[in-house]
């Protein structure tokens, strides 16, 4: 006969990482955007000239801080910028959920100083032959129109395919500033063709949209912003490659390389693009590219949507297990519209559905058949961006106790829900 959850026994431990951080936030983007300006395209801009400043849909650290440094930093020298919205189809591809996204994060007109646009027009920049097909490239309309455009976003490995240049600064150009069009056409071509399109497509935006540079921010395992540069738009191909190579170096990973079951505790846009990080959790789910050999886990079960995520459930379909609780929060429309948009429709897959999270757990131990909790390869995760604090069973403590970068933080404690058969985190 299979354990019950309530026979699991949890050791709560924290990963020590060391990797830098920035001190001072505000300075250090004074800097990148003097970096910024000292080029050839900057130099044209006369004072009042407009200049268009991106804003993403993901949850960058510090980043309304970000933001406003920028945007007072340009002010500063006389010039006259905007932020506006490059988030592709996310927010429903309509101005109404950018903003609903946007406001969300704290990326305000009273908080940034600024205006904030956001809008579903895009212009038809450039048409090129790539693959046997012709490829449009769009760009959001007011930064088209704008004298200068500052790209920033964060630099890290993507959650659906690899290269030279994944999420970061080109990304945010081709499909970030294509808006709902400009995605719709980059993913339209297929998981095998994303790597190879990104710096096509954002090759010709340098070349036909009036970027000036860009501001990339690389963070490190604990979510904490680790380095920022400005980067003039001749250096973008340079650097990004660069920066990208130092983030895959940050990147957190969980202490074991295969369990049983992993249990996350809240999945959403704000913690990955694919709601759970498929680095973290060694799932793609991508019909025709090959899943990773690690990490490896038998069944995966996540409990929450989180809220900013405003029901956009994507990723939910990366999961075998999930609860009534989730997929109620869930919005069908902005789900389907963003795996559409992708095309990783599995990814909006809603997986076998438990009362609660304690039915879901014991769901689980019935189908791996596990008699013996001592034998159980279990970890549980907050979600996937915080995963330097997690709880794992004792056959994974006993294997990973004696690294020196893993300590427990307190004695095993069994694993408790409340009456409704909610989980009861410490």
């Amino acid at each position: 006969m299979s354990i019950k959850a309530a026979s699991i026994k949890l050791y709560p431990i924290q990963v020590h990482s060391q990797t830098p951080v920035v001190g001072d936030i505000s300075q250090s983007i004074e800097q990148a955007v003097e970096n910024i300006l000292q080029n050839d395209r900057s130099r044209r801009l006369k004072p009042g000239a407009s200049i268009a400043v991106t804003a993403g849909s993901r949850g960058i650290a510090n980043y309304a801080d970000i933001l406003r440094k920028v945007v007072s930093v340009l002010q500063s020298k006389g010039y006259l910028p905007f932020v506006f919205s490059a988030m592709g189809s996310h927010g429903r591809g309509e101005a109404e959920g950018q903003k609903e996204v946007l406001d969300s994060m704290g990326i305000k007109e009273e908080a940034l100083g600024c205006r904030v646009s956001c809008s579903r027009d895009v212009q038809l920049i450039d048409e090129f032959e790539a693959f046997g097909r012709q490829i449009p490239v769009y760009c959001a309309k007011e930064a088209f129109e704008a004298d200068g455009v500052v790209v920033v976003n964060r630099i890290k490995p993507h959650t659906s395919f690899r290269g030279d240049y994944e999420s970061g600064l080109l990304k945010m150009m081709t499909v970030g500033m294509g808006r709902a069009k400009g995605a719709d056409m980059f993913h339209s071509l297929g998981a095998g063709h994303l790597a190879d399109m990104i710096p096509l497509i954002g090759g010709r935006i340098l070349e036909h949209a009036p970027i000036i540079g860009g501001i990339g921010v690389v963070e490190n395992a604990k979510e904490q912003t680790a380095i920022v540069e400005g980067i003039p738009y001749d250096r973008i191909f340079e650097r990004e490659k660069v920066l990208l190579a130092q983030a895959k170096s940050f990147m957190p990973s969980l202490p074991a390389d295969q369990a049983d079951l992993l249990i996350v505790g809240e999945m959403g846009k704000n913690f990955s693009g694919t709601g759970m990080d498929t680095n973290i959790i060694g799932r793609l789910r991508i019909q025709g590219v090959p899943e990773p050999q690690k990490p490896y886990f038998t069944y995966i079960g996540v409990l929450r949507l989180s809220e900013p995520s405003h029901g956009n459930a994507t990723g939910i379909g990366l999961a075998d297990l999930t609860t009534e609780a989730l997929v109620k929060e869930m919005d069908k429309t902005a789900t389907y519209l963003n795996c559409a948009t992708s095309g990783f429709v599995i990814r909006a897959a809603v997986p076998m559905t438990f009362a609660d999270d304690r039915a879901l757990v014991d769901g689980a131990l019935q189908m791996l058949r596990v008699d013996d909790a001592a034998k159980l390869r279990m970890m549980v995760i907050r979600n996937t961006l915080h995963i330097e604090h997690l709880w794992v069973t004792e056959a994974i403590y006993e294997e990973i106790k004696n690294q020196p970068h893993i300590e427990l933080n307190h004695e095993p404690k069994f694993l408790q829900f409340d009456e409704l058969g909610n989980w009861i985190w410490e």
